[in-house]
């Protein structure tokens, strides 16, 4: 595998939440900062030694409501 794709949304307590594409990897942190090192902590646990995708990478999904 050479990329794992996360959804990163913004979480309804506060913070942020990770979802990842095609594989069960789920992480939260409250900054963007400290989310990417959650993400790279768990997919280093999620994989195998060596099976590990070389590329991350994060879509910023973010809601906006207008008033009509």
């Amino acid at each position: 595998m050479n990329e794992i794709i996360f959804i990163i949304e913004e979480s309804v307590d506060g913070g942020f939440e990770a979802k990842a594409l095609g594989e069960s990897i789920f992480t939260e942190a409250e900054t963007i900062e400290e989310l990417k090192k959650n993400i790279k902590d768990a997919v280093s646990c999620h994989f195998e030694e060596g099976q590990s995708p070389k590329i991350i990478r994060l879509h910023y999904v973010k809601e906006e409501i207008l008033a009509a």
